[in-house]
């Protein structure tokens, strides 16, 4: 029986593995996976003009008509071009103010700490977001912060953190913005001319359903050329990288060839969608499916409306006695659905992407299998402990 999606034009995995419901690495469309079957020559002419369009169609994302910003493509996973972002644009006496409210915004304060430049931190607990009053303030009282880190999307919880927000009180304190928005870019809104950051990151495997295998920096030109010097490394100098590509279209060390590849596929895939309205959209409604038949089922989201991302949703753990989670993730498993483990440290979750190759109709499936998966283990209720409830209710006040 064919499924539902394929009408849609969203074939099934071709190989039948698992549909990916994670923050990336996602499912991606089978002609993706194709565009890796050539073999490129890194120096190759042929190949520096897949940079140069690749380049093209990133800035294309970012509203940028006054040609303010440039695009550099760095090899790597995602923490490593963090690291290189911090690395390049923080000056060595720079002091940064990074906000964190999960995983990402501490992994990020302890990055600075490596590169032993001076930084200090707000941080929001598992999942409460920084708010701009409580950043112009933490800015009012420290003259010497120059910059300003902010997640877009904090995947630990799934909350989609107010960054234009963040972003205007930023800009009247006379500071600098920069952005990880390495699992929101392409889908979330990020328009230069609405939130100026100085520079933002994200990643080939997230919401433009590359693979993995690089990054990328988009930065303000004038940013990029004050970065000269700054960078603690020789591999994850952006400066560098830049003038490199510049001046002969090349990346300084053997690129990912395939994985570029992939992810101009990605690229056009994405525009021919709508871009980032398009695939914000398709999103959007996995995630307002997929909650909906969830909580249908008992299970209880972390966050309230007002914050759930597009990208991922985290659920508590039922409190059922026969509800045990690595069980949970095994049955789901063999149904074709492969979740996340929570990273709460308060109370037992999970989490559930919204992001990739597949669509609402997909969504469905996925609730449904995590009825069975219910049914299978004698669970007969999904509610959460009053533990989770009384989190949640510290989110809400």
């Amino acid at each position: 029986m064919a499924d539902t999606a394929t009408a849609q034009g969203f074939e099934p995995p071709a190989l039948g593995e698992p549909y990916l419901l994670t923050p990336g690495p996602l499912t991606t469309a089978y002609s993706v996976k194709q565009a890796m079957l050539k073999d490129w020559g890194s120096w190759d002419g042929d190949f520096r003009a897949m940079t140069a369009d690749m380049r093209r169609r990133l800035l294309a994302l970012t509203g940028d008509r006054k040609s303010e910003y440039d695009c550099v493509p760095l090899q790597g996973s995602g923490s490593y071009c963090v690291e290189a972002m911090l690395g390049s644009f923080v000056p060595k006496d720079g002091k940064v103010l990074v906000l964190a409210n999960g995983a990402y915004g501490l992994r990020a304060a302890q990055t600075m700490k490596y590169l032993g430049r001076a930084h200090t931190l707000i941080d929001k607990g598992d999942y409460l977001p920084p708010r701009g009053d409580e950043v112009g303030a933490a800015l009012d009282a420290d003259p010497t912060i120059t910059h300003v880190l902010a997640i877009h999307c904090e995947t630990s919880s799934g909350i989609l953190n107010p960054v234009p927000e963040i972003a205007e009180v930023v800009k009247a304190k006379g500071r600098k913005l920069l952005v990880d928005s390495m699992s929101a870019f392409g889908a979330v809104p990020l328009d230069v001319n609405d939130i100026g950051y100085e520079a933002m990151v994200s990643s080939a495997n997230k919401c433009i359903e590359g693979v993995p295998g690089f990054g990328f920096v988009i930065a303000k030109k004038s940013a990029l050329e004050a970065a000269k010097g700054n960078s603690h490394s020789l591999s994850l100098d952006v400066h560098a990288q830049w003038a490199a590509m510049e001046k002969t279209g090349q990346w300084r060390f053997t690129p990912p060839t395939h994985v570029v590849a992939a992810f101009l596929e990605a690229l056009k895939m994405h525009e021919a969608e709508g871009g980032v309205a398009g695939r914000g959209a398709r999103y959007t409604r996995n995630r307002d499916v997929m909650v909906a038949g969830m909580r249908e089922l008992g299970f209880e989201t972390l966050l309230s409306d007002r914050w759930l991302s597009p990208i991922i949703v985290t659920f508590f753990c039922p409190a059922h006695e026969k509800f045990v989670f690595n069980r949970f993730y095994e049955l789901m498993k063999d149904k074709g659905f492969i979740i996340y483990p929570g990273k709460l440290t308060v109370v037992d979750s999970f989490r559930v992407g919204c992001i990739g190759r597949m669509d609402e109709h997909v969504m469905r499936r996925v609730v449904e299998a995590a009825r069975q998966s219910l049914d299978e283990m004698g669970v007969d209720t999904a509610a959460p402990p009053a533990t989770a409830i009384a989190e949640r209710a510290k989110l809400a006040a």
